[in-house]
């Protein structure tokens, strides 16, 4: 029964996904309804999820049945845990945005739960074959949901492009996996693990290949030197709620999977990508913010961003290549894994907020578009600033903190040159994000962008709060919000904790 339970947040979202496509074959049902069923399941997902969060432990459940492909650990379930309150949140904020238009029928909400169920089993796969299935299923389910809606070429335009480049991608990832397979004669990490500890050099040369290989994957999938240059349009194609998930969730789960595959498996021999990572991180962080401050549309300048936190990331993932130790692995996971948290809250709030003011309103798309925001919604001003702010890292905000862990984990594994550059392009940043927040406060508004007729009472907005009220306490922690103890830095801090020391149990 207890292996039961690990497993049931994975099945009830498989469960939903499958009974949400059953239903999207009767018209009838409507989208107030699919949203309501998806939420359903997803909270009761939640709530599985949430019974061991802090238990540590590491288990092969079913050994007989899964043969041990997939891990059941206090570190996947704390991630499974974030990626379902992400999706729920991106559910609930994009209400609104789903009711006024037609065209997101109950297909859409088996997808978001099938990517989902896709996301869930790569954080616990404990092979590369499994891996890559779950990676595809995520794929393609975000693949449909770019191009959703049938009717808009840009929708399409960016449909073609992200499955055409994904899928070339994509048989890197079997190629490096093939070649993997050739050196060890097993896809299992725990098998690739003690090929690696009892190789010589020249046995490793596939091994390294093939992980260089799957490594191009990575790199594509989170947008970073050299496959950044499909973000900015496939993310402006995509409808913004889904944009939402994808810069946020989605890939909170490629960044884990890695960090697994990282520590379970790949530690001793990390560092020979220590080279090709620092040029990698170094690029992405010039390209990512010469890229956001050109950009005259904010949902431009808000994916283009997103390619200088995937930098900040990947500069804690450089200094695990530092010293090969169990401390030092936990200080600089536990840092990966606070940013993580903090940027889906900032991220999510940011995407998902700007879709709720479009949901009814005329479409916003430039910066100039929002001028005076604070004057009319003085609501969503103020939600929209915390959620930039966080992302600029400004403090008081749970963004400053996972900043701060990044960039000492960085500074003390001696990359000085990249803590540098990143101090730097986090300082250019305060201008592309206040910018907005100066055109919503010190700006009046177009004629043709007033909000008339808008209803502020709906279940998006309570949404919005929950995240911004999270996006705070997870800054200034307990010490004021003392009566909030479950959303502080401490509390956050003991869960990561618990769940990084699970992949050093044997």
């Amino acid at each position: 029964m207890n292996e039961f339970i690990l497993i049931l947040p994975t099945l009830i979202v498989l469960v939903g996904a499958l009974v949400l496509m059953l239903l999207s074959m009767y018209e009838k049902i409507s989208t107030k309804t699919n949203i309501v069923a998806t939420s359903l399941f997803l909270v009761l997902a939640l709530v599985f999820s949430l019974i061991n969060i802090n238990s540590s432990y590491s288990v092969q459940a079913y050994e007989g049945f899964l043969h041990n492909v997939l891990t059941f650990d206090s570190f996947s379930n704390f991630f499974n845990t974030i990626l379902i309150l992400g999706t729920l949140l991106t559910v609930l904020i994009g209400e609104s945005y789903f009711r006024n238009r037609d065209y997101f029928k109950g297909e859409f909400f088996s997808l978001i739960l099938f990517a989902l169920f896709g996301m869930m089993i790569l954080t616990q796969s404990n092979e590369l074959i499994t891996a890559f299935i779950a990676l595809e299923i995520a794929s393609f389910a975000v693949y449909i949901m770019v191009g959703f809606n049938q009717d808009n070429s840009k929708r399409i335009e960016a449909l073609f492009k992200y499955l055409v480049l994904g899928a070339f991608v994509g048989a890197f990832f079997l190629l490096g996996l093939v070649l993997v397979y050739g050196a060890v004669v097993s896809t299992s990490f725990a098998d690739i693990k003690v090929y690696i500890d009892n190789a010589s050099v020249n046995d490793l040369v596939l091994v390294y290949i093939g992980l260089t290989l799957i490594l191009f994957t990575f790199l594509f999938k989170i947008a970073a030197f050299p496959f950044q240059s499909w973000l900015l349009d496939v993310y402006q194609g995509a409808p913004m709620i889904v944009t939402a998930f994808m810069a946020s969730t989605f890939k909170i789960s490629i960044f884990v999977f890695f960090l697994r595959l990282i520590i379970d498996t790949i530690s001793p021999i990390f560092d020979f990508w220590d080279g090709l990572l620092t040029i990698v991180v170094l690029v992405t962080l010039v390209i990512g913010t010469w890229l956001a401050i050109t950009q005259e549309k904010v949902k431009r300048m808000l994916a283009a961003s997103s390619i200088v936190h995937t930098g900040y990331i990947l500069m804690a993932f450089v200094a695990l290549t530092y010293e090969n130790t169990q401390i030092a692995n936990i200080d600089v996971s536990y840092s990966i894994m606070f940013y993580l948290l903090a940027y889906m809250l900032a991220a999510l709030g940011s995407f998902g907020l700007i879709s709720q003011i479009n949901s009814k309103s005329v479409i916003r798309i430039t910066f100039s578009d929002f001028n005076g925001l604070a004057k009319q919604r003085p609501f969503y001003a103020l939600m929209l600033t915390i959620f930039l702010l966080s992302l600029a890292g400004i403090p008081g905000t749970i963004g400053f903190i996972g900043k701060l862990y990044v960039f000492t984990e960085t500074i003390k594994a001696g990359y000085i040159l990249i803590a540098i550059l990143a101090i730097i392009a986090t300082i250019i940043s305060i201008y592309y994000y206040f910018r907005l927040i100066a055109a919503m406060y010190f700006y009046d508004a177009k004629d043709e962008c007033e909000i008339q007729n808008f209803n502020e009472k709906n279940i998006s907005n309570y949404a919005v709060a929950f995240i911004a009220i999270a996006t705070v306490i997870g800054g200034i922690g307990s010490a004021i919000i003392f009566f909030i103890p479950t959303l502080s830095i401490d509390t956050i801090t003991n869960l990561t904790n618990i769940a990084i020391q699970s992949l050093f149990i044997k």
